[in-house]
């Protein structure tokens, strides 16, 4: 898609604009991919971090194109708080979190545990936990460790399986569901 500007304003920020305010309707298939590529001409992510006060709300896809800006405002909100070091996150896992959460019905934001980490992160939390993977897809930057208030484990994870499209963890003990973009599979208790 080419931006173009009339007046200041871009054929892209009068649609994101127009996007922002407009109501993604409810999923009718179980694929993620499908499922987003069927729902309109909007995809939009909203999560908050307890870690580091931030929130993110914003429109990602539009007509069929990522919106490069968001997806960078996206990554830098993703990224390794410890370290504050960032990786470009894989937009298919923004996609399956975005379709799980519009499978769930719900308003309020993911809270966000864990995206991107580094090597020395992931080896630190190894360390202190056996659910941590070695070669964890959070160092590639495809995954995230989401949670919500709303609804429990077992919901989110059910919504997430649903969309075929990745790798959904259920960690009832801790709270969260663990999407990713990597190959289609399914654990956790």
């Amino acid at each position: 898609m080419t931006d173009h500007s009339v007046s200041g304003f871009t054929r892209r920020g009068i649609l994101a604009a127009f996007a922002a305010t407009a109501v993604v309707a409810a999923p009718t298939c179980s694929n993620a991919f499908g499922f987003l590529r069927g729902a309109g001409d909007v995809r939009r992510i909203r999560m908050y971090s307890g870690r580091t006060g931030e929130s993110i709300d914003t429109v990602y896809w539009i007509e069929g194109e990522y919106i490069p800006e968001a997806l960078n405002e996206i990554t830098y909100f993703m990224r390794d708080w410890r370290s504050n070091e960032t990786k470009e996150i894989d937009p298919r896992t923004v996609d399956i979190a975005a379709a799980a959460h519009a499978l769930l019905d719900v308003s309020e934001p993911y809270m966000l545990l864990s995206g991107y980490r580094t090597a020395k992160t992931n080896a630190l939390l190894r360390s202190s936990s056996r659910g941590v993977a070695r070669n964890s897809l959070h160092m590639k930057a495809q995954a995230a460790d989401l949670r919500l208030r709303s609804r429990s484990v077992s919901q989110m994870y059910r919504a997430a399986a649903a969309c075929e499209a990745g790798g959904v963890g259920r960690y009832s003990r801790s709270n969260f569901v663990h999407m990713d973009c990597g190959p289609i599979r399914t654990w956790g208790s």
